[in-house]
């Protein structure tokens, strides 16, 4: 069974535990039960600076190489800026050369995942899995060990220095 196999394979609570003594995640992250927040328009507006809004809320993208995150190689946790659900620990960050911070994987069920048709091509976008919001897509030009490329705008992430 392929390590994709098994994350699918693998729902709630024991599950998820048995996953994240098998990946050497914490049990605390991957135990956690995400629930979803719901907020209007004008809340998203009142709570997000107007470039988080663009990228979270609307599925925007910031310029690449504008992002402080791309220098940051501290240990620690790279967080959802709108809502603080963590989504990427810095050992799963690399430089990817694209100008956007990039990771090889995410923790899991911490985010979700939908086809973008917006260019000519079909993407993988993805999505913060407690509030919704649009932080990048995925692609499989990644590194090992699992070939994939989480392309994140810098925007809407924020880091936590820390042992992750």
């Amino acid at each position: 069974m392929d390590r994709r196999t098994f994350i699918k394979l693998v729902t709630g609570g024991a599950g998820m535990l048995a996953f994240a003594e098998f990946s050497g995640m914490t049990a605390a992250f991957a135990a956690e039960r995400i629930v979803r927040l719901n907020k209007s328009n004008a809340e998203w507006k009142a709570l997000l600076t107007p470039q988080q809004y663009d990228v979270l809320r609307e599925e925007g993208t910031e310029r690449a190489f504008t992002s402080a995150l791309n220098d940051e190689h501290r240990s620690g946790m790279f967080v959802c800026v709108a809502c603080d659900l963590p989504l990427f620990p810095s050992k799963f960050k690399f430089d990817s050369g694209t100008g956007w911070p990039s990771f090889f994987d995410a923790l899991p069920g911490h985010v979700e995942t939908k086809t973008d048709h917006l260019l000519l091509m079909p993407r993988t976008e993805y999505h913060c899995a407690r509030c919704g919001g649009h932080h990048g897509h995925v692609f499989d030009d990644g590194p090992r060990p699992t070939g994939l490329r989480y392309c994140n705008n810098g925007v809407a992430l924020r880091f936590v220095a820390g042992g992750a």
